[in-house]
């Protein structure tokens, strides 16, 4: 199981739009579309879950395309440096 980064979203975009797009490419495991506390649009970015293969197709076939207007980013999601455990 590979985790997807998507980004430059628009701010209409929901979670259904995500599952939809990503489809194509195989099995969505699942998403967790990132949304404002206060206006409730989506921030401009979410992440996936899919199978590793279905991942490489989604990447290559998505990263940089048009999506409602913007070319949307796609990518293996990396770890912020830093990390967790750090004070």
């Amino acid at each position: 199981m590979k985790k997807l980064f998507v980004g430059n979203l628009p701010p209409s975009t929901t979670e259904n739009d995500i599952v939809t797009l990503f489809s194509e490419y195989g099995t969505v495991r699942s998403t967790k579309l990132v949304r404002d506390v206060f206006s409730g649009q989506c921030k401009g970015f979410a992440f996936l879950e899919m199978e590793g293969h279905e991942a490489r197709a989604a990447i290559a076939g998505l990263n940089g395309k048009d999506f409602n207007g913007k070319s949307i980013k796609v990518n293996f999601e990396m770890p912020k440096p830093g990390g967790r455990g750090r004070r």
